[in-house]
């Protein structure tokens, strides 16, 4: 799973998940890309099980762009403890995304074949998206 080698801060605050992406919101790489619609926190599992689904669904056919990486560390308190001695471990990674960001980008299939594994890629999601397609793209 996705996650930095090492970062400045151990643990971070929660921040607040408003406003739209500006950055990340066009399709760069590839043909078609996997856009965000929705506000969310999108977990390093979530994102390698939308990994495995695309590299599956286009039969190792053609090439997958990662566009979001699990850079912020989000805390939890062992369950059945009492409130204050501090904040809890480091449990897991999230990627924070904004609406309008693409997540991921694929080239080197058919339009039906991409269609199909960025909408299966998006079941394995928490969030409402859109595939779309380059702007340029016949």
């Amino acid at each position: 799973m996705l996650m930095p080698k090492r970062v400045k801060f151990r643990k971070s605050q929660r921040g607040r998940r408003k406003g739209k992406a500006y950055r990340g919101s066009s399709v760069s790489f590839g043909d078609f890309g996997l856009k965000a619609m929705e506000p969310a926190w999108i977990t390093s599992r979530q994102i390698e099980a939308c990994r495995v689904a695309l590299s599956r669904k286009m039969k190792r056919d053609g090439k997958v762009w990662i566009r979001i990486f699990p850079d912020k560390p989000v805390s939890k308190k062992p369950l059945e403890t009492r409130m204050g001695k501090g904040k809890g471990a480091p449990e897991f990674w999230v990627a924070v995304v904004k609406p309008g960001r693409i997540m991921f980008e694929v080239s080197g299939v058919s339009r039906e074949i991409a269609n199909d594994a960025l909408k299966l890629c998006s079941h394995k999601l928490p969030i409402k998206t859109k595939v779309i397609s380059r702007p340029d793209y016949e």
